[in-house]
């Protein structure tokens, strides 16, 4: 139950992008009223409402790493730690949404928990504590950049050696390995090779791109916008499109290259190193 101004039907599920909206406004409310008192119990208080307000999204994370050597419920802990973290460590003046810095700190949270609780094969420790140290750090230069930064990225931030960093990633996800022929906690007729999806779900990747999109999209005019949506949405053809809006198949070929490459540099800010 969220209180204070909070509206209390904000929901905590979301599945559309007015839902996400009205989470991520309240998300900031909760923050700012944090930020304006000096009480301790009251912003512990408001803490907890953020955490409430967003544990669904630490759930989906969890999710995503299930089946890979640890226990669901350990886990769950461990992103609702990194959500934790996530609010206690938001800064109200960075360009991101809440969700975007929160999603990057719990993935880190739990790659974490996997790095140093879940080793099958044991690497040495000079490269554990590396990971640490990279890891710990992602968050802030995620934040930072309003992207994954790159390894070279990383290494400048870190003032390390670029083979560092990429032989601390590489040793990466050597946790517990359980057999495929074991049976599922769900269902002990089906074992986990039945249980493994074909494709890697996308909802949590998809969730932090509309977050990301929705207000580079807003800047857009209503023909940018209207074209996008009749080739993106309605899959008409770029011929169909221009009888559409009085353009030639070439005219829109061109009007959607300049769309897609300025959204493109909106989202890039800074040039990725190679």
């Amino acid at each position: 139950m969220l209180s204070g101004k909070t509206d209390e039907t904000v929901p905590t599920q979301c599945s559309t992008p007015d839902e996400r909206a009205a989470r991520e406004a309240a998300t900031q409310e909760l923050l700012q009223r944090r930020e304006r008192t000096s009480d301790d119990v009251e912003r512990q208080a408001l803490i907890d409402e953020v955490v409430e307000l967003n544990i669904e999204i630490a759930r989906g994370i969890a999710r995503r790493f299930r089946g890979r050597g640890a226990e669901a419920d350990d886990v769950e802990q461990v992103a609702y730690l990194g959500l934790v973290n996530a609010a206690h460590h938001y800064r109200l003046d960075a360009d991101t949404p809440f969700i975007g810095f929160a999603i990057p700190s719990i993935r880190g949270e739990v790659k974490r928990y996997f790095r140093d609780c879940a080793w099958t094969v044991r690497i040495p420790r000079r490269l554990q504590e590396l990971q640490g140290s990279i890891m710990a750090k992602l968050p802030e230069l995620q934040q930072q950049l309003n992207r994954d930064p790159t390894r070279a990225e990383v290494a400048d931030y870190l003032g390390l050696e670029v083979d560092q960093v990429e032989e601390a990633m590489a040793a990466s996800g050597c946790f517990n390995v359980l057999s495929l022929d074991r049976p599922s906690d769900a269902d002990a007729n089906l074992t986990l090779v039945d249980l493994v999806a074909a494709e890697e779900d996308r909802t949590v990747d998809q969730l932090e791109a509309v977050d990301m999109l929705r207000p580079v999209l807003a800047e857009l005019g209503a023909r940018e916008r209207r074209i996008l949506e009749l080739r993106f949405i309605e899959g008409w053809t770029q011929t169909e499109i221009g009888r559409e809006i009085g353009l030639s198949q070439m005219q829109v070929s061109r009007e959607l290259r300049k769309i897609l490459d300025d959204l493109r540099t909106k989202l890039t800010p800074t040039q990725a190193i190679a």
